[in-house]
């Protein structure tokens, strides 16, 4: 165990007891009476062995009586990474579950979506749901916002001024045959995102995330303008694919060209190593392969799959087939804004699987508790370290 440097700003805080993290080498590395020292910009200063107390404390000129001593069952472990949040969504997290994708789309969340346009009721729901998350523990998060660009920015600065990182992403849709009222021209959308993207450089916590809303909600023409402003600005992108099967469906008819859901954000230079898909619970192996070469990564939200009876993504079959993973909440789909909600539902979604088909290889216990001999596999890895992997955001401090 390496002390890191001392921070310049002196040492704030210091905490003595166990620590959990993932890095690139190990999944799993417990660290037992360890120190960590926290300096006052809120960073790490150093980390050493609880022996090495006078010593590091003698170097930082850091009263003993103030270190702060974690009980037995008390562990420290990185803040967790949300790879798929709806921030627009969270007013009525817990509610309005009755209807499948498509139908609850037009029926819940369109309408509310809708509101965002009054910055005032933007503000008050996005700072509840920075608030909550950062309270669960998620100091990353991959936000969806909504079509009102303002109302997305408010979204960034909120995050930055309550000190989570995030992605975030003003919405595009230039089809919606059912909530009318919600949607822009393809025009707007572009020029929209690029004023969104210019904008929220202002906030160094929070980067922009282009966001086709799903493909269904998109004309291929702002597909294709979408997929050219990530590519110029080197931007992240986020969206949905293979989420639901009546959705599956409904891309075959609007995109009777391509070869399959995953083919239309291909063939609009969507799917990149800087994209994150949603869900993919009914993605063929080829589909998969794709992601694979592409470097493209899959959000599991599995609370969201079962709330909404969307299907159940096999997780050993993406990973067997080596396509980067994280997980999500994907509030209000799902209904919790909990990260450890993730995991449970993980595991569990794993186990109706293995119901379905008894030779299916069920997640573990052990993987679930952050344990595996498969380092890539850990739901710890899922938690922190390959979340920020996928995102590109690995050399941010």
């Amino acid at each position: 165990m390496n002390s890191f440097d001392r921070s310049a700003a002196g040492i704030a805080q210091v905490f003595r007891g166990t620590f959990v993290h993932s890095t690139q080498q190990t999944a799993l590395e417990i660290l037992e009476d360890a120190l960590l020292g926290v300096d006052t910009e809120g960073k790490i200063a150093f980390i050493g062995k609880g022996e090495e107390l006078d010593k590091l404390l003698k170097s930082t000129n850091f009263n003993p009586s103030e270190v702060i001593q974690l009980s037995q069952h008390e562990f420290f472990m990185p803040g967790m990474v949300d790879t798929h949040i709806h921030a627009s969504q969270y007013s009525y997290a817990g509610t309005a579950l009755d209807m499948p994708l498509l139908q609850w789309l037009n029926t819940y969340t369109f309408p509310v979506e809708s509101q965002f346009k009054d910055l005032d009721f933007a503000n008050r729901v996005y700072s509840k749901v920075v608030k909550r998350t950062l309270r669960n523990g998620t100091t990353t998060a991959c936000y969806f916002a909504t079509i009102h660009t303002d109302a997305s920015l408010l979204l960034g600065k909120i995050a930055n001024d309550f000190g989570q990182r995030a992605l975030v992403g003003k919405v595009c849709m230039d089809r919606n045959n059912f909530v009318k009222h919600y949607k822009e021209t393809m025009q707007e959308s572009q020029d929209e995102t690029c004023r969104y993207v210019s904008n929220l450089k202002n906030y160094p916590l929070v980067k922009p995330v282009v966001t086709p809303r799903f493909a269904p909600s998109c004309t291929g023409a702002l597909l294709g303008q979408l997929g050219a402003i990530a590519k110029n600005n080197n931007l992240h992108i986020q969206s949905h694919v293979s989420e639901n099967t009546e959705e599956v469906k409904l891309v075959k008819e609007l995109f009777p060209d391509s070869e399959s859901y995953t083919d239309v954000y291909y063939k609009h230079n969507l799917l990149t190593d800087k994209t994150v898909m949603a869900h993919g619970c009914h993605l063929s192996d080829e589909e998969l392969a794709l992601f694979r070469e592409t470097g493209a990564s899959l959000s599991h939200c599995p609370n969201s799959n079962i709330s909404l009876c969307s299907g159940v993504l096999n997780v050993r079959n993406v990973l067997k087939q080596k396509v980067k993973l994280g997980l999500g909440t994907d509030v209000a789909g799902g209904y919790s804004a909990s990260m450890l909600d993730a995991v449970r539902k993980a595991l569990d979604s794993s186990k109706i699987l293995t119901i379905q088909d008894p030779e299916h290889d069920t997640l573990t216990f052990e993987e679930g508790q952050f344990g595996s001999h498969n380092n890539d596999h850990t739901v710890l890895c899922w938690l922190c370290l390959n979340k920020i992997c996928l995102l590109g955001l690995i050399n941010r401090k």
